[in-house]
């Protein structure tokens, strides 16, 4: 009401000045002495805190329990935007296998993998009896379970070349040994059982008396898990405290076979029985049959009937049951621990998905390399193999990088455990990555061995890859959801330096001062960020000229971690929104995800340099990696929701444009070259993928006369720049033996009958016939001579 340009102060000498002065408006002098001095600082920062409450994204307790699982810290370097190859190198050393380990590669999976052949697994829809028996007792289910309990005791990265090994042979077999290792309740009872279910269920569990399942999916909740409509309510019966539980679960890995049901529920408390824990999802340990600790058992419970998994007929069904009473001690952990099931599962689950599906998706690429590239340098088209045609080098390059860039990403993921750490983000970028991976490695694979690969029978080692890599995208949180929801979703409050902060500080209602704090902080980490983004820019040589290869594909590395950083902070712009936005948050999960690939390989890459040549697939690996971040980054610039906001992020990222290409033609036929020849890479890129040693199996003898082709091929081309000579009688001695494998492995299966049926029986005789047709004459035309009758 009062007009005057001198503006309203805070306290100290100056407000004292005016108030002498009388230049204060009437009444500010009693207001302002009524002000406490934190009221007037609160009011600065009070917009800003009404604005973050109003888009900051919510946090359900589900999401925090996700959010407080696992461990932070190469995640948190992508997300600070300043990861160095020497600090993965100090921190963490290359994973490998202990001698015990190797042990138990070289003989019990080695003798596994004989008893089991995929096209023989497919026609019967099961593993043969003796090696179920077979992986039973030779402790294949307990392979995680420590050494006091009975198991094996082995470390993660053991754990992955098994199942990796495994899977080059068969799927089915490798999924009936992962899934009780890995997505079981063999870790949950590790964790958080009582002793007197460890001392029970454990050896039980290592000896292969007891297999395990796990039901967690229903018809309701998929990769949305949470969301189960199965119910347990608390009741008491007979004097037993208990729960009254209904469920319906599906795509239950073992329950067909399970003799151990690990179940996930809903538990409600109405009347409030329960003396410990509380409501909330809960997971409990259910015989299919009594035992000591179950007398009674679990009547009502239903496992079975069997699932038919597209490709590979591993034992997968359903777990049923209606109000079947579940007694309070089933609960893994005791009564206290029900309501925790949530954070149970997140806690542990998380690093069986780093491990064992990337480990399947790495071995189907290797087998790629192995066989795929052992083919195309065998058989020929056009007189030459078709190793040597562009098109097909073109398909081969591909696999090669993605089989070196997951080899490095899953040593690096399982080094990190090896340290002790449970990084849960990088799991949920390690399955999506290596899965999706996997599938291109197979599909290009399918296309370089044309109709071999899709005539089926036991010659053909694609089918069984290309059937059941639709089952690794799938499961343990879909593809799809994984990347547009999780990694970056989850990624980005879970990792980032100080939005998890500043989350709390709006969530706690009151805390103004953490609030700024952690405000402040990001527009700091922003301004970092973005003037890092311009000299790492600035500074990076666009093409190699030169020098350290590695150093160079730092240095862009480098730059694009900090173009990240400053991107992901400028995300928060969208608040809760960022969280429904799938097509933004999926380019933003590309590029933290490739990233991670990046420093991953520049890391496996140093510790591998002895190597001959994988220079050159190194070299094709990074700058595919490179172009995908920046087709991401540009998918964000040119998508970005809010007006401005992309052309803000791309001018200190991006200001020249694209400045990245995909690998040339001469980076792809070196690296094709790489994995048709018999060179270290090629050697280096197939270890621990399983060669039978049965000589009429398809891939022994592409193992064995690939080599013999390459040689005898040499042999031909020096003949024909020498004068077109003859060959020497040794060398048409190789050249015969080389041309009489090739001329064995190009043939295909072919059967009398398929599934029994007789395909040319009585009734595919036609019972009639063909009718007379009326004469036809054909008049000719007015005016013209006819030339011919008929």
């Amino acid at each position: 009401p009062h007009k005057t340009k001198t503006p309203f102060c805070r306290r100290g000498p100056g407000g004292a000045r005016m108030q002498r002065s009388g230049m204060l408006p009437r009444g500010a002098k009693s207001l302002l002495a009524r002000t406490p001095k934190h009221k007037a600082q609160r009011s600065f920062i009070m917009p800003a805190y009404n604005l973050a409450k109003s888009i900051m994204p919510k946090i359900s307790d589900t999401e925090r329990a996700a959010l407080q699982a696992g461990t932070i810290k190469f995640d948190r370097d992508l997300f600070v935007g300043d990861p160095t190859v020497k600090h993965l190198s100090d921190t963490y050393k290359p994973a490998n296998v202990n001698a015990e380990e190797q042990k138990f590669l070289d003989n019990e999976v080695n003798t596994l993998c004989e008893m089991v052949n995929t096209y023989e697994v497919s026609r019967n829809g099961n593993l043969p009896p003796e090696a179920w028996k077979y992986i039973r007792k030779n402790k294949f289910m307990g392979l995680m379970i420590k050494k006091n309990f009975g198991g094996m005791g082995f470390t993660g990265h053991g754990h992955a070349q098994i199942v990796e090994k495994l899977s080059s042979r068969d799927s089915a077999t490798c999924v009936t040994v992962m899934v009780p290792n890995s997505l079981g309740p063999g870790e949950l009872l590790a964790h958080y059982g009582t002793q007197e279910q460890k001392d029970y269920y454990l050896p039980r569990l290592a000896d292969g008396i007891d297999i395990p399942c796990f039901g967690l999916t229903g018809p309701s909740s998929g990769s949305d898990a949470a969301s189960m409509r199965d119910e347990g309510i608390v009741c008491m019966k007979d004097g037993v405290l208990g729960i009254s539980v209904s469920c319906n679960k599906r795509y239950i890995t073992l329950a067909p076979v399970a003799t151990l049901v690990g179940l996930a529920f809903r538990l409600k408390d109405p009347e409030g029985l329960l003396t410990k824990g509380k409501e909330g999802i809960t997971v409990a340990l259910l015989p299919t049959s009594p035992n000591p600790l179950v007398p009674n058992g679990i009547p009502g419970l239903k496992t079975g009937p069997r699932h038919d998994p597209f490709g590979s007929p591993f034992m997968n069904g359903t777990v049923k049951g209606e109000n079947f009473f579940v007694p309070m001690s089933c609960i893994i952990g005791g009564e206290e621990r029900a309501g925790y099931g949530w954070n149970m599962l997140m806690e542990c689950l998380g690093e069986g998905r780093g491990i064992s599906l990337p480990a399947g998706a790495i071995a189907a690429s290797k087998m790629c390399v192995l066989a795929v590239g052992g083919y195309a340098r065998i058989r020929k088209q056009f007189k030459v193999p078709i190793a040597q045609m562009q098109g097909v080098q073109e398909k081969l390059s591909v696999i090669g990088t993605n089989t070196f860039a997951m080899m490095a990403a899953q040593n690096m993921f399982n080094s990190f455990l090896d340290a002790g750490e449970k990084p849960s983000c990088l799991s949920a970028v390690m399955k999506q990555m290596c899965t999706e991976r996997g599938r291109i490695s197979i599909n290009e694979g399918m296309d370089v061995m044309g109709g071999a690969a899709i005539c089926n029978g036991p010659a053909n080692f694609m089918a069984g890859g290309y059937g059941s890599i639709p089952v690794s995208i799938t499961v343990e949180g879909a593809n799809v959801l994984t990347r547009s929801l999780i990694i970056f979703g989850q990624g980005l409050t879970r990792s980032h330096p100080h939005l998890l902060g500043l989350i709390s500080a709006i969530e706690d209602g009151n805390d103004l001062a953490g609030f700024n704090r952690e405000l402040t902080n990001i527009i700091k980490h922003a301004f970092t960020n973005l003037g890092r983004s311009v000299t790492r820019g600035l500074a990076a040589q666009v093409t190699f000229r030169g020098g350290d290869l590695l150093a160079y594909h730092e240095a862009h590395m480098s730059r694009l971690a900090a173009n990240f950083a400053f991107c992901a902070d400028c995300g928060l712009t969208m608040g809760g929104g960022i969280k429904t936005a799938e097509f933004i948050s999926g380019r933003y999960a590309d590029v933290l995800s490739n990233l991670y690939l990046g420093y991953a390989v520049m890391w496996f890459y140093k510790n591998n340099k002895q190597v001959e040549g994988l220079d050159k697939v190194f070299d094709a690996t990074m700058t595919k990696i490179r172009f995908d971040t920046q087709e991401a980054f540009m998918g964000i610039f040119k998508n970005f929701p809010i007006p401005g906001m992309g052309l803000l992020m791309q001018l200190p990222c991006f200001p020249r444009g694209r400045e990245f290409s995909p690998p040339t033609d001469v980076q792809r036929a070196a690296v094709s070259d790489s994995i048709t020849t018999p060179t270290a890479v090629r050697e280096f890129l197939t270890q621990n993928t399983f060669v039978s040693k049965d000589p009429t199996d398809r891939v022994h003898m592409i193992v064995k006369a690939a080599p013999m082709c390459y040689e005898a091929d040499q042999i031909i081309a020096r003949c024909r720049k020498e004068g077109r000579r003859e060959p020497t009688k040794e060398e048409q001695a190789k050249i015969d033996a080389a041309e009489a494998m090739r001329e064995e492995i190009i043939q295909v299966d072919s059967f009398p009958k398929l599934m029994g049926q007789e395909h040319n029986a009585e009734w595919m005789k036609p019972d009639w016939g063909v009718q007379a047709q009326p004469k036809v004459t054909i008049e000719p035309a007015e005016g013209k001579q006819q030339k011919s009758t008929a």
